[in-house]
């Protein structure tokens, strides 16, 4: 047994709804995609070089030409 805030059981109660499950089903569902899903060492790479903003540059959107160069590799 465990205890959960109101506000977040009625939250979930609805998205359950939503989902034509019931609330039971829909937790449970949540839960092992959570505890089941772990990424690939591949995948926990590409996320950390997604949150990785080091390397980030300007785009242009002044136009669709100055957009495309702006992507170019320089």
């Amino acid at each position: 047994m465990f205890r959960l805030r109101e506000e977040l059981v009625d939250k979930l109660k609805q998205l359950a709804a939503r989902n034509n499950r019931s609330l039971n089903n829909y937790v449970e569902t949540i839960l092992m995609e959570i505890a089941y899903n772990t990424p690939n060492e591949l995948t926990r790479k590409a996320i950390a070089e997604a949150q990785d903003d080091s390397n980030l540059t300007t785009v242009s959107m002044d136009s669709f030409d100055s957009f495309m160069q702006s992507l170019e590799l320089k």
